[in-house]
């Protein structure tokens, strides 16, 4: 299994605020990775700073055997790491299908002159995001939601959406960001066995959550951070016995 992603000693700081310090990450192909902490660890800004939206103080983020520190999150998003968001951010009175198909604009050739005048690149563009969108759709098991505004599908269902439109740009790599926020324990179940299939049909995935419980039955291998410091990482069943992390999240005399 080669590493596909990789920090090097990254730091981002807010001022006097060192919201990550020194951070070192290695994720493998076909990995489900999970990264958590305690509130103000430092998990979003290093997950922003692995996508471009934050730019490190110190440090680098290897991509597929490139440097790609410094890089803006389009050019980033082009060489194949995709990323949702805490906040879902769908077009609610759009169909799960539009939504998806915007996913495809990456791989476009149209510009505004073909949209104006509907030139053949452009019809061209939009029978194959049509094609492409029923497809990932259909592989995904959201065919029957196609037509489907966005805004009337239940909160577990947008996720699943909005993570389908990130796939849609065809990434070697998937950020999700607090995938399961706001969603009740049916729906974490559902989002988790999701997740899997994802991975059994090829794809890398980086978990950031706040669900210890979550984190622990999706992942392979999980990082923890702490005051923006790495404290922990490793499998499962090593992080539960950790005694720093357990200090962490639960105090001195609580564990998992």
């Amino acid at each position: 299994m080669g590493v596909l992603l990789e920090s090097k000693n990254i730091s981002k700081y807010y001022g006097g605020i060192k919201a990550v310090q020194n951070v070192d990450m290695t994720v493998g192909e076909g990995e489900i990775f999970g990264i958590i902490g305690p509130n103000g660890a430092g998990k979003t800004s290093f997950f922003n700073v692995c996508t471009g939206n934050l730019q490190p103080n110190g440090g680098e983020i290897w991509f597929d055997g490139q440097k790609i520190t410094g890089l803006q999150p389009a050019q980033i998003a082009r060489r194949g790491i995709a990323r949702t968001f805490q906040n879902i951010q769908l077009f609610n009175f759009m169909t799960v299908l539009e939504n998806v198909k915007i996913g495809f604009h990456i791989h476009e050739k149209t510009n505004i002159f073909d949209a104006l005048i509907h030139t053949k690149r452009y019809r061209e563009d939009e029978r194959m995001t049509q094609e492409r969108g029923l497809k990932l759709l259909e592989n995904l098991g959201l065919s029957e939601n196609a037509d489907t505004l966005a805004g009337n599908l239940a909160y577990g269902m947008q996720r699943r959406v909005e993570i389908a439109r990130a796939l849609a740009l065809e990434p070697k790599i998937l950020l999700l960001d607090e995938p399961a926020a706001g969603m009740n324990p049916i729906e974490t179940r559902n989002l988790s066995d999701f997740i899997k299939t994802l991975r059994d049909k090829g794809h890398t995935i980086i978990v950031i959550e706040h669900d210890m419980k979550f984190v622990m039955n999706l992942c392979d291998r999980i990082m923890v951070l702490n005051f923006g410091r790495k404290i922990c990482e490793g499998v499962p069943e090593v992080i539960k016995s950790d005694k720093e992390v357990n200090e962490a999240y639960f105090g001195k005399s609580t564990t998992f």
